[in-house]
């Protein structure tokens, strides 16, 4: 399964520490496969502030990650900070 999610913030700083923060996630959750995390270069009007794909070998894989206290503690930064969050999800 695929998981992409789409983030714009107040401030290029915080795209860059949620960043940092994301790709701390890759091999301490164990059902994350991959992860890619990239900040935006361009900042056209339809651009987003960063972008994040993860893959797991099934639903119930990502369902775990959800649920891991290490990505808990990154979503609870990224909400504080995010001004708009996307996502797309398929296998």
């Amino acid at each position: 399964m695929t998981h992409v999610v789409f983030f714009r913030f107040a401030t290029p700083d915080q795209a860059v520490v949620a960043a940092e923060k994301l790709r701390g996630l890759l091999g301490v959750v164990p059902t994350l496969q991959s992860l890619e995390v990239g900040v935006d270069e361009l900042g056209s009007d339809r651009s987003w502030d960063l972008c994040l794909i993860t893959r797991f070998a099934n639903r119930a894989g990502m369902d775990s990650y959800q649920q891991h206290p290490a990505h808990l503690e990154v979503v609870s930064w990224l909400r504080e900070h995010a001004t708009a969050i996307a996502a797309v999800d398929w296998s």
